[in-house]
């Protein structure tokens, strides 16, 4: 059986977990050289960084219940905190919570939790200093918990396992030659359209894409929402962009304005494309100039809204 069959086979399981799913399509994406894919199925798998920004899927919302002590002994138990004032006084972070658990550690928290009421509790303990005073003005707080409904996470699980399912089969479909791949035959002996499977997997997994044809007759494939350095990030590699150069006109990009829709590059980032564009022309990157200017001028544009 081939690998891709093996991951379908895996994935329509309702008794599998997505950890091993994971491992296999971790190994598959190897095996054709999707950079984007394999790097997908990393964080999945493993769980996000904090320096990571989490894809907009795992972001769910929290709701918080608190216990306030008043004058004369008075007490307010389980009290619903409207997530106004969370937001208030403590930051949009605290009621959209990003789950970044490995797969593996979701699929344990969903096993575990079906006996407990359909909700799971995150540490909110630094919540009681932020709102303390500010719910109730003559009372103290003593307790905050923060609930996510289990639901939710079924529904990144779901979201996951669908994709899965989804890349698999445009991969099949698209290029043939990936289903040749077993355990025993890593490699077809026709050979593999690389480019094709990263346009696929990033079409896939990130939706809303955008297509750009290049001078030379290549084309691209990109999703890329504002202020979404990660997807710019992920982008950039995947069109041939050393990763460190990637991050590093990400991050300069997110620290300074652009100078306008026509001219998506402020001053630092104008510099920096001076002194880095001679990578491609010398062969350093993995993409001619032409294309390197185009990829990078039309993900700074979307990156900052204007397309």
């Amino acid at each position: 059986m081939s690998l891709l069959s093996e991951i379908q086979e895996s994935v329509v399981q309702p008794d599998t977990d997505t950890g091993p799913i994971l491992l296999k399509l971790r190994l598959l994406a190897a095996r054709v050289g999707s950079v984007s894919l394999e790097k997908w199925v990393k964080y999945e798998s493993e769980g996000y960084p904090s320096d990571i920004e989490v894809p907009s899927y795992r972001i769910i919302g929290v709701s918080y219940r608190g216990t306030f002590s008043g004058p004369f002994e008075s007490r307010i138990e389980n009290a619903p905190i409207p997530l106004y004032l969370i937001e208030k006084f403590a930051g949009e972070n605290w009621t959209k919570y990003r789950v970044r658990e490995s797969m593996a550690a979701i699929d344990d928290l969903l096993a575990s939790s079906s006996d407990r009421g359909g909700s799971l509790e995150i540490d909110a303990s630094n919540l009681i200093l932020l709102l303390q005073g500010k719910i109730y003005p003559k009372c103290a707080c003593n307790e905050i918990k923060g609930v996510v409904s289990r639901s939710a996470l079924a529904e990144i699980r779901h979201f996951v396992r669908s994709r899965i399912l989804e890349l698999t089969i445009q991969i099949e479909r698209s290029v043939p030659e990936a289903a040749k791949i077993t355990f025993g035959n890593p490699k077809s002996k026709e050979a593999l359209d690389s480019e094709k499977i990263n346009q696929i997997s990033t079409q896939v997994i990130y939706g809303n894409v955008t297509n750009i044809t290049a001078g030379n007759g290549a084309q691209f494939v990109f999703s890329i929402g504002r202020g979404d350095k990660e997807a710019l990030i992920h982008y950039l590699v995947s069109s041939g962009i050393p990763e460190a150069d990637a991050k590093e006109i990400a991050e300069i990009l997110a620290t300074e304005e652009p100078s306008g829709s026509d001219e998506p590059f402020g001053s630092r980032a104008k510099a920096w494309l001076l002194d880095n564009l001679k990578k491609a022309a010398n062969g350093t990157w993995k993409v001619g100039i032409s294309v390197a200017t185009k990829v990078l001028t039309e993900a700074a544009l979307k990156y900052y809204g204007f397309k």
